[in-house]
């Protein structure tokens, strides 16, 4: 439990996803009814539907971080993905309502929404805190691009490149030149992500570890390495090799060059998603994973 007044509630919506967009106007009219103001951001999202018929105030993103109390996202794991770079600094709660596939993110089914919303209200409520990465690109001393994730940092070849070679530092100290498709580094929430098909392990989320897994690597003996989340992790693109991306939870890419630096590093802020109260995180993996079938 947390004794956090609810005020306003920020929604996010799977774009384009009709159903998704009628729960959205259910919800405003609920939350309306006990006193709660309701935000969206971006309108590009919200072309295909009228928002202020559902009496949701569009806001720019800067207001959204500010505002909102709680987030609610209808959708599937990528827009609660995409939703972690909206909580800023703040460690906004976060209810994910399943509107897609998997759900390893969005725990809670349709039906589920209102009597979590109740409870929360009523702070009855636990809160499962997920570790993001803060990642910063360098190109000698200037630092081009940052962000934060919440599942994976990835450098890859793009379709046609040759094999790519990585250098890995971990607090000043060489850990390896990965020669190999790719290199994914992973939080716990990733793991059971990109991590999980490239043969990296699947870490319980509340563990304070980084995941580093080599892509299809050249020699068999390069493995997945577990390390802990404390380090600085500077990640180097040794030679020249036209088409290497650098890519921020599978949604924002960058070309790297040559020389390049990729440093990453434990987000101060946490990811807080609202826990179901009757289901853990292994019921979550046999159900999505399939085990035992």
């Amino acid at each position: 439990m947390a004794n956090r007044e609810i005020k306003c509630v920020g929604v996010v919506v799977k774009p384009s996803h009709t159903e998704a967009w009628v729960t959205a106007c259910e919800l405003s009219a609920w939350l309306e009814k006990r006193g709660i103001s309701v935000i969206g951001k971006s309108r590009e999202e919200t072309k295909d539907f009228d928002a202020e018929k559902c009496r949701i105030e569009i806001v720019e993103v800067e207001k959204f971080q500010t505002d909102a109390d709680l987030i609610v996202v209808l959708g599937g794991d990528g827009t609660m993905i995409s939703t972690a770079r909206l909580t800023g600094n703040r460690e906004i709660l976060v209810l994910g309502i399943n509107y897609g596939s998997l759900g390893y993110l969005t725990e809670f089914r349709i039906e589920e929404m209102f009597p979590a919303l109740e409870a929360i209200l009523a702070d009855e409520y636990e809160i499962d805190r997920r570790v993001m990465l803060d990642v910063e690109h360098w190109r000698n001393d200037e630092k081009l691009a940052s962000g934060r994730v919440l599942n994976d940092v990835v450098i890859n070849k793009a379709a046609l490149a040759r094999i790519i070679e990585v250098e890995v530092n971990l607090n000043n100290l060489f850990v390896n030149s990965f020669r190999a498709d790719g290199l994914i580094v992973s939080t716990p929430t990733g793991s059971t992500a990109y991590n999980l098909s490239a043969g990296g392990p699947i870490v319980f989320p509340s563990m304070n570890a980084i995941i580093l897994t080599p892509i299809c690597p050249f020699t068999l003996t390069n493995r997945p390495i577990v390390v802990p989340d404390t380090d600085e992790i500077v990640i180097s693109l040794k030679y020249e090799n036209e088409g290497v991306v650098l890519t921020l939870d599978g949604q924002i890419g960058y070309s790297l060059e040559a020389k390049d630096r990729v440093v990453i590093h434990k987000s101060a802020t946490t990811f807080n998603l609202i826990q179901p109260p009757n289901r853990n995180y292994f019921d979550v993996l046999r159900n999505k994973l399939k085990w035992g079938r």
